[in-house]
């Protein structure tokens, strides 16, 4: 079995396009031997419990000009290439992502998490949903297959957000700066948004290793 943990944030464009090759890799390997884990991690974790605008996200982070355009153009279009259409003028606020992290979290018990990160992105960045509100994510778990009382009962209390934090320092620690970060078998990293074959030769990688350390253990 090949273990991946993906850390990544659901505000993070880039984290939807390598959620997508990892999926396409998948395809192209023809592997149904890879486990996946996603893992906390804000790019904004000094952001208002209430978000912000998203011009004032923008204006803060990119300053003004034509830079931002030109940056979300590029990803649009690697987004097309992977299947996603960006909505970026429907997004309105840019919001804190606890929230959306203890959901993620909490699925995996339910065993829906990558369904739910799934909706997540769509709902965020081709619907312009606010998925730091209560409300929305719990209509984005319902989406994923999750029981409607089920999700807000879990959302109203605070269960999971210690973890979701403590998480998230955590991959800081491990040197994580940005994401996606795919961590395969806890020794092999792939940075970044990587095309199909980067992660094929990975998991080869980590088959063949195994494989030499069961030999070696068996000798």
């Amino acid at each position: 079995m090949i273990y991946v943990d993906i850390v990544s944030d659901t505000i993070c464009p880039w984290c939807y396009i390598g959620k997508r090759r990892f999926e396409r890799a998948l395809e192209q390997s023809g592997r149904t031997d890879v486990a996946v884990a996603w893992r906390p991690f804000q790019l904004n974790p000094d952001m208002p419990a209430e978000g912000m605008t998203r011009d004032d996200y923008v204006r803060a982070k990119f300053g003004g000009g034509d830079r931002p355009r030109q940056i979300y153009q590029a990803i649009a279009e690697s987004g097309r290439e992977a299947g996603i259409e960006f909505q970026f003028s429907r997004i309105k606020r840019t919001p804190n992502t606890v929230l959306s992290h203890r959901l993620v979290h909490w699925s995996a018990k339910v065993e829906r998490q990558d369904e739910v990160v799934g909706e997540l992105f769509k709902a965020y960045f081709e619907e312009g949903l606010d998925i730091g509100d209560r409300d929305t994510l719990v209509e984005i778990a319902v989406r994923a297959g999750i029981e409607e009382d089920l999700a807000r009962h879990y959302l109203t209390g605070d269960e999971g957000r210690q973890e979701v934090v403590a998480s998230d320092v955590y991959a800081r620690r491990l040197g994580i700066n940005g994401v996606p970060c795919f961590i395969v078998n806890r020794k092999y990293a792939v940075s970044g948004a990587q095309p199909p074959p980067a992660f094929v030769e990975v998991f080869n990688l980590a088959e063949r290793d195994a494989a030499t350390s069961a030999a070696q253990s068996t000798a």
